[in-house]
């Protein structure tokens, strides 16, 4: 099979036998054999029925139904378990992203040899309340990253199929798949300008506390792709320098008390009475601490729970 399309949705059912006519047309017209995976994120207008009607036409549908609303990241995960094509496309249900853009997504991964493209939307038609931030936090991501695109947050996106076989997509991290993927050894990634259509139907299902969201998952991903299978890589080193620091801390204070003791004979102020006393102490603990979090951090990284137990209800 030549390529997979994953759509997760949320409430989309105006927009659903829409976006497949184009995807249809799209791979008719370049001879493509695909999959269309619609994962339905626990939706609760009719974008289940429509699936279902949906199959019933076109036998390249796949339909997964969450029992609830998991996000979009457990969506596109359970999406590339089924994937079976070559190439894996991303693209959003509310046909801002445009399906005349895969054959040239699908031609950058197979024939110039990218792992990954992700789409840049470098006009959009988004109020400023959204555009504004998406720049300062893709600036961000980038800075952080060192992965130079420029957009993040595009939904569209194409992935050689060992690529999505060889990451775990949870929690929020939708957005940061290339940088899982570059951690994981796959550094062929590029990006591609690719044409934002208006939203024709409905109302977005993200606000500005995605932003806020995203900065937050970004912090994660670069913590857990660093020292996620070594946390104690990180915990261990902080717990050192604090522990050590206040160790010496401790000493100076001793040393300080008994040289003016002894030499020169100074009664000098108890150790309990100097405000070093109590930085000591405290970075002391904190070293302790950060040891047995690097400790605890070990221990679950080699017993984690299972993080794909999605409660799958339906599935065509």
């Amino acid at each position: 099979m030549d390529i997979s399309v994953v759509v997760p949705l949320y409430n989309e059912e105006e927009s659903l036998p829409e976006l497949l006519e184009w995807i249809e047309r799209v791979m008719k017209e370049n001879n493509f054999t695909y999959q269309v995976i619609m994962v339905d994120d626990g939706s609760n207008d009719k974008s289940w029925e429509v699936i279902e009607q949906l199959k019933q036409k076109n036998p390249n549908v796949v339909g997964i139904k969450f029992r609830r609303n998991y996000g979009k990241s457990a969506a596109l995960h359970v999406g590339f378990q089924h994937a079976e094509g070559d190439v894996i496309i991303t693209m959003d249900a509310d046909l801002q992203d445009s399906p005349d853009e895969i054959p040239g997504l699908y031609k950058m991964i197979k024939e110039e040899g990218y792992d990954v493209v992700s789409g840049w939307k470098k006009k959009r038609y988004d109020p400023i309340s959204k555009t504004l931030p998406s720049k300062f936090f893709n600036a961000t991501a980038r800075f952080v990253t060192k992965i130079h695109l420029h957009d993040f947050n595009c939904g569209l996106k194409a992935y050689r199929y060992n690529v999505i076989k060889s990451i775990e997509v949870y929690g929020e991290m939708h957005r940061y798949i290339p940088v899982l993927a570059h951690r994981a050894g796959f550094t062929k990634i590029t990006e591609k300008v690719v044409q934002h259509q208006e939203r024709k139907y409905g109302v977005t299902k993200f606000g500005l506390e995605r932003f806020i969201n995203g900065f937050l998952d970004l912090l994660s991903v670069v913590f857990i792709t660093k020292f996620g299978k070594r946390p104690m890589h990180f915990f261990g080193v902080w717990g050192t320098i604090m522990f050590l620091l206040g160790g010496f801390i401790a000493v100076w204070i001793l040393g300080t008390k008994v040289y003016e003791s002894l030499v020169l004979n100074h009664i000098s102020r108890d150790v309990t009475q100097q405000p070093l006393f109590y930085l000591s102490l405290t970075l002391t603990i904190i070293g302790v601490q950060m040891f047995l979090a690097g400790f605890l951090g070990e221990l679950v990284s080699r017993s984690s729970s299972d993080r794909n137990a999605y409660l799958i209800e339906k599935e065509i």
